[in-house]
């Protein structure tokens, strides 16, 4: 299961002894892989401060999420048709993104623990803001080569009624530079290539004798030539779609052929230069913006369990990662566990019936322990 619960409770003899009965329970039923979460000395602050940094790290945290769920969902609409391949693309330091949360360790060379709190956090706001910006710009970019690249290849696909005929026709197949003669390309389905050959050289005056040819074919039917009088051309148009034979609307410019084909291999080399880097400018922000909001979750850790727990500083974290059929238990094996800390709390959600005043002031759910979720399920983008 990828989701994990970041708690905390009172670090005293009391709530340690709490923990170790905690472990024992949940490794005993399976309920629950726990880790330790390290959680530096960070330094406090007025507890006036504590509360107004406490909701905008609601928000920072929200925030970081959303820009770390965008660039693993673009990484995989980069890769494109290695959508399974996403997932090993997501790394943080160099590592899997469990392995990262189990193993957290505080970056003390990005986030010094000796600048007040609300420095880190505008740090990090900071750093997120950033990646986001640079990668609306690039994604843009990239986005722009990719969309005109298909908007191209889209052309050669499709039938020949509809199909660009860049790639299909040659000078030869032309009468050019004549004042006279012109040569159409009629569309004429499959079932209908006998009476073609019969009838195309009387749907109108002046069709050259024996100027057809077939010059290209799919599924539905074969691209003929033909070449008739200009003074002729919209009386033949006319009688040939009676026929259910259709003219193309087109004429064959040499300098206009070629720019459609350097244009399309022009993208596909842009792209394809723009591919390698913008990839690895992905892995590597993604990899910053998680380290970046993980942060962010220790930093809510922190100040939730001064505010709860208070002064001096003495709380654990702990990691949890819930094993996916025992959810409700290791949630009741929790509020047993940790009763203590919150009576009333833990009575509200023993029964969900009882109004308590105050227990709905936020979105985040309250628990008799400080408690945020992680859950790396919203980066599954296969």
């Amino acid at each position: 299961m990828s989701e994990f619960w970041l708690i905390s409770a009172p670090g005293d003899k009391t709530n340690l002894q709490a923990w170790e009965r905690m472990n024992t329970v949940t490794s005993k039923s399976n309920l629950s892989s726990n880790s330790k979460f390290h959680i530096p000395d960070l330094k406090v602050g007025t507890l006036d401060a504590l509360v107004g940094l406490s909701d905008e790290l609601g928000k920072l945290d929200s925030f970081a999420e959303s820009v770390i769920k965008k660039i693993a969902q673009y990484i995989g609409e980069v890769i494109e048709d290695s959508k399974d391949k996403v997932q090993e693309n997501l790394l943080a330091n160099g590592v899997d993104l469990i392995s990262y949360l189990t193993r957290f360790e505080w970056d003390m060379a990005k986030y010094p623990i000796k600048q007040p709190l609300k420095n880190i956090s505008e740090a990090l706001a900071k750093q997120v803001t950033q990646i986001e910006t640079d990668m609306k710009t690039r994604s843009a970019v990239y986005n722009n080569i990719k969309g005109n690249l298909q908007s191209l290849e889209k052309k050669t696909m499709g039938n020949l009624l509809t199909r660009t005929l860049a790639d299909i026709v040659h000078k030869e197949d032309f009468v050019l530079d004549s004042e006279y003669l012109i040569t159409l390309l009629v569309v004429v389905p499959k079932s209908s290539y006998i009476q073609w050959q019969k009838t195309y050289e009387s749907l109108s005056d002046m069709v050259v004798p024996r100027s057809t040819k077939m010059i290209a074919e799919d599924a539905e039917g074969g691209l003929f030539t033909v070449t008739l009088f200009r003074k002729v051309m919209d009386d033949f148009k006319a009688k040939a779609r009676e026929n259910r034979f259709m003219v193309r609307e087109f004429y064959y410019d040499e300098k206009e052929l070629k720019c459609e084909k350097e244009e399309l291999m022009k993208l596909a080399s842009d792209k394809k230069q723009q591919y390698g880097p913008l990839l690895r400018w992905l892995k590597v922000n993604f990899s910053e913006a998680f380290v970046a909001w993980i942060h962010v979750k220790a930093l809510r850790v922190f100040v939730e369990s001064v505010l709860r727990y208070g002064l001096p500083v003495n709380f654990q974290a702990m990691l949890l990662q819930p094993n996916r059929k025992s959810v409700k238990r290791l949630r009741d094996v929790l509020n047993v566990v940790f009763k203590h800390l919150d009576e009333v709390a833990a009575a509200s959600i023993m029964d969900p019936g009882m109004d308590i005043p105050g227990l709905q002031l936020s979105n985040q759910e309250y628990y008799p322990y400080v408690y945020f979720k992680i859950d790396l399920s919203l980066l599954d983008c296969s």
